[in-house]
């Protein structure tokens, strides 16, 4: 049984590490908020705007769609949309988890796959790896310092680039999208090319798709409204994930604290079982030093 100083050092360890967590809780619930409203009203407006991108790309010609081209797949991006910090759970690690199963099942079929990391700890994690290229930029981090659309789209203008200049064939996101606070969906959804709208089973005709009337041009359009709408999905993936990364922080931190209570309480009834032993020996050690005298 451990000494009465060793439990009681164990007790002031794990109270300082509950204030902790119960510290970090409150911190996450309050970036929470804010991100959940961030992302709530982007969300309605990025779902829109990729349903009329996915339409007018579909009615351009091969010549004008450059990011809607579909090539032969030989290079494929991997964006790891995660964070800067740990203490989040499993956040991070599913998401590592989906680029490494997706990255085995692409290389099976001999296609080369690259990884970009936004965030610290997917750049930790890849930058050692065959997966990272030098070619990519390491600054994915600095995204989440006050994150903003004007920060986000040089990098949403760089995947278009490379998939322009055909470095890359295909741009996929892997990241945390935010259902609530307790919940995260993985998602893994295509970037570029710019897929085509999905048939509509409720359609009059299969295959049907919306006739766009395009002003002023459609030189214009390709060049100003698709990037911008490639900039503003790529900025919702990244609001997605922020607002996931506090949830799932929020979560950890809650069951964090949950635990060090119920280690406390075990801790606290293990201390008074070791008192009341050292109690009862003194007082044994007290009478048997009486009887001692009397004899």
């Amino acid at each position: 049984m451990p000494s009465l100083k060793e439990v009681r050092n164990r007790i002031v360890s794990v109270n300082s590490t509950k204030q902790i967590t119960a510290a970090m809780k409150m911190v996450s619930a309050a970036k929470l908020r804010r991100a959940q409203d961030a992302i709530t009203r982007m969300r309605p407006y990025a779902e829109k705007l990729q349903q009329i991108l996915s339409n007018v790309s579909a009615s351009l010609d091969s010549s004008e769609g450059r990011y809607s081209q579909q090539r032969e797949v030989k290079k494929v991006l991997l964006v790891a949309i995660v964070s800067n910090r740990g203490l989040a759970g499993a956040f991070n690690t599913q998401v590592f988890r989906q680029i490494r199963r997706t990255a085995a099942q692409l290389e099976n079929e001999g296609k080369t796959v690259h990884v970009l990391p936004l965030g610290k700890k997917a750049l930790d994690t890849y930058r050692r790896t065959k997966y990272f290229s030098p070619e990519l930029p390491t600054d994915g981090a600095s995204l989440y310092d006050g994150l903003s659309f004007d920060k986000v789209a040089p990098k949403a203008e760089l995947l278009m680039e490379l998939f322009a200049n055909g470095t890359y064939d295909q741009v996929m996101l892997v990241y945390n999208k935010f259902k609530n606070a307790a919940v995260q969906v993985l998602c893994e959804e295509p970037y570029l090319p710019v897929a085509p709208p999905k048939a509509d089973p409720h359609a009059k005709v299969a295959g049907s798709k919306v006739d766009h009337i395009m002003e002023p041009s459609r030189e214009e359009i390709v060049e100003n409204i698709i990037p911008k709408s490639l900039k503003i999905q790529l900025y919702k993936a990244l609001l997605d994930s922020n607002a996931a990364e506090h949830g799932a922080r929020m979560t950890a931190m809650h069951k964090a604290t949950d635990n060090a209570d119920a280690l406390l309480k075990d801790l606290k009834l293990s201390y008074n079982k070791a008192r009341q032993a050292a109690i009862t020996g003194e007082i044994l050690e007290i009478v048997g030093g009486a009887e001692a005298l009397k004899g």
